[in-house]
């Protein structure tokens, strides 16, 4: 089925099409999501919003973007508010949690580990994805269409409706603050 003919039969109400949208892009979704949000369980619960926001609003889509990007911006739009959402309530949570019963400082790092990374370097991952989770949000989004999903820069400007310049410039900003925290992260570990 070509992307017109796909479109058409959802904006139409095919249950049909919309099974054959969901087999297309469940994976590329959740990976997306995933790696914004970093918890598994939240990814799926997201990833099911992203279908039904798809599913509601396809009457509007107008073409202007192929069906993909339109669904990588819901899919980022999405995964961002959870995340900024989730960040701004556990502020507090988070500064009161590095004390514990006897007001000594607790630190407990991050355990997220993306599901499609084999077992050798899940350490490795759980470092990378610890760090990825510093960038600002954009640098995240950029980072995160780029190199786990794969998008080409042109892409990542329709998703994210930036000039190619900006999205070049983030992912450049991007790259280099994790070069420079890893790197500290490396020194200070004496490796």
């Amino acid at each position: 089925m070509d992307e017109k003919q796909l479109i058409i039969d959802l904006q139409n109400g095919s249950e049909s099409a919309f099974r054959h949208l969901v087999e297309l892009f469940q994976n590329k979704v959740y990976n997306t999501v995933v790696a914004i949000v970093q918890n598994n369980e939240e990814a799926e619960d997201l990833s099911q919003e992203v279908f039904i926001e798809v599913y509601e609003s396809v009457k509007k889509f107008r073409g202007d973007s192929k069906l993909s990007t339109w669904i990588y911006r819901i899919a980022s739009t999405k995964a961002l508010e959870a995340y900024r959402k989730k960040r701004a309530s556990k502020r507090f949570a988070f500064l009161t949690s590095l004390f514990g019963d006897d007001n000594e400082i607790v630190h407990h790092p991050a355990t997220f580990e993306h599901p499609g990374v084999v077992l050798e370097n899940k350490e490795r991952s759980k470092l990378l994805f610890a760090h990825i989770n510093q960038l600002p949000d954009n640098q995240k989004v950029a980072f995160t269409l780029c190199n786990i999903e794969g998008l080409s820069y042109q892409e990542i400007t329709e998703v994210m409706q930036l000039s190619l310049s900006s999205v070049e410039s983030l992912l450049f900003r991007a790259k280099n603050n994790l070069r420079k925290t890893l790197k500290d992260y490396y020194m200070s570990q004496n490796l």
